[in-house]
């Protein structure tokens, strides 16, 4: 009886302790999954991550609510945009807004503030720090020894053709000592340039959760990347061999892009001008990419992909936009706001009776249209903000209520008159008034406009001069026609022979 007594507490104690070890392995492995970065909560299979991204095929389209758009295509990444990189216009919308971990596509806003800070023949030295800052066997890396240099010029190519972590974590450090000071600098250009959806930590996007973009702030940092040549030639770069010197002596320094989007490449795309890759467990594959065509200027931003729809995303996106809309000048179609046709913004008549107009339209400005549209669909205001250089207004146009772009009025500039009597420098005319305060007027017409009234005052006074006489004729008109001819005869003797 004792016996079987002491078996069952031995079994009821193996039960709980056995219990209790798989508890605490099942607890050990949540907090590694969460606790791990890089890696999901739930360590989603690959089939799972495809299902999401079915799901997100579901999400609504923004651009699909202005009326007579064209239909957007519908595509499985989470936030999407497209963008004309002149104009500003956006052609697609989906959660364009929406706060999405960027990875590596982070480092576009790295290179700018390069470029920015810096000349493309500083040395940067490569700290301890900055070479044991990531994971070398995961990474994207250059493969730098901690003490030497290269160029910026050098490291920008390692940065955007081959996405290396420690080049980012070096010029941080180049431009402003550590990496705090320099995510801080990150935000003031991010905000800059018109983001409000995000907020960097730091320089390369490896994963930290206070570390988030939007498609539309990624679009408007591609829009500033892409506005530079010397950046946008390193974002179209298939490799890059840094060369061998005194400061760097390795001779197999090469790096190759990771894009698809390349020449060559198996998406490769026509038109391409650059395109960054992105990609941690956390974001998944993001994707920026710029293309020209039809005298269009295309910024796609894909946010949470799976690959590789990254990159048929992109091309679909891309295709939509060109084969959907085009471009309209506003200075050859605007009846409206044509500074010409407008008077009183016409002055200087020289005199040879030649005039130029004071201001003047952007003659290379244009707006983005439906295909089926044209200008005459279009509504506009104008804006005195945020005016660029030689501007006084901005005139905004809008199809449907979507912004497609705007026409700068700018100050025409004048040309010399070869007879300047006493004319005065640009220095002196520019310290005898306040642009703010010039009231605008044409001489000619105020010229014209003193002659009408004199005309009329002239006009009425003949008038009066001529009642007055017919008045005198009525009264003694007849004496004094007949005095005149009597003097008439006593003075002139031949008379008689104008009868």
């Amino acid at each position: 009886m004792l016996k079987k007594r002491l078996r069952s507490i031995y079994s009821i104690f193996n039960i709980m302790l056995t219990t209790i070890l798989l508890l605490s392995l099942v607890g050990t492995a949540v907090l590694l999954l969460v606790s791990v970065p890089g890696i999901d909560a739930y360590a989603a299979t690959e089939e799972e991550y495809l299902q999401e991204s079915e799901a997100r095929k579901l999400l609504p389209i923004q651009s699909d609510e202005t009326y007579q758009w064209p239909a957007g295509p519908i595509i499985s990444a989470e936030g999407a945009i497209v963008m004309e990189a002149e104009t500003g216009a956006i052609l697609y919308a989906k959660n364009i807004n929406e706060q999405l971990y960027p990875a590596s596509i982070t480092k576009l806003l790295t290179a700018i503030i390069a470029m920015d800070e810096c000349e493309p023949d500083e040395l940067v030295t490569f700290s301890k720090a900055a070479v044991e800052s990531i994971d070398w066997r995961n990474d994207a890396n250059l493969g730098i020894a901690p003490g030497n240099s290269i160029t910026m010029e050098q490291c920008l190519y390692g940065l955007l053709t081959g996405s290396a972590n420690e080049v980012a974590y070096a010029i941080a450090e180049h431009v402003s000592g550590d990496i705090e000071s320099f995510a801080k600098k990150m935000n003031e250009k991010a905000k800059e340039l018109g983001c409000t959806h995000s907020n960097f930590v730091t320089p390369n996007g490896i994963h930290d959760e206070n570390h988030y973009t939007s498609a539309y702030d990624m679009a408007l940092i591609a829009k500033a990347f892409f506005a530079d040549e010397l950046l946008s030639k390193m974002a179209s770069t298939v490799s890059y061999k840094v060369p061998q010197s005194d400061t760097q002596p390795r001779d197999d320094m090469v790096v190759y892009a990771k894009s698809k989007l390349h020449k060559g490449k198996e998406y490769a795309y026509p038109g391409l001008v650059g395109t960054k890759t992105g990609y941690t467990d956390y974001a998944r594959q993001t994707l920026v990419s710029c293309a020209s065509k039809n005298g269009m200027k295309l910024i796609c931003v894909v946010l949470k992909e799976e690959s590789p729809y990254q990159y048929t995303d992109t091309i679909t996106l891309f295709n939509y936009g060109f084969d959907n809309f085009h471009t309209v000048n506003t200075a050859q179609n605007d009846t409206t706001h044509v500074i010409q046709s407008l008077n009183l913004f016409s002055a200087g008549r020289d005199i040879f009776g030649n005039s130029k107009p004071i201001l003047q339209m952007n003659s290379d400005a244009y707006i983005i249209l439906p295909k089926d549209a044209d200008f005459f669909d279009t509504t506009s205001d104008i804006s005195y903000e945020n005016l660029r250089d030689n501007e006084i207004a901005r005139i905004n146009y809008y199809f449907n209520g979507a912004y497609i772009g705007s026409a700068g009025i700018e100050r025409a500039v004048a040309e010399k008159n070869i007879f300047e009597f006493g004319a005065k420098s640009e220095e002196e005319q520019q310290d005898t008034y306040d642009e703010s305060e010039v009231i605008i007027i044409d001489v000619r017409h105020l010229i014209m406009g003193l002659l009408a009234v004199a005309l009329i005052v002239i006009a009425i006074g003949a008038l009066f001069s001529f009642l007055i006489v017919q008045r005198g004729q009525g009264r003694g008109g007849r004496r004094l026609l007949k005095k005149g001819y009597q003097n008439f005869k006593g003075h002139s003797p031949d008379w008689r022979g104008f009868k």
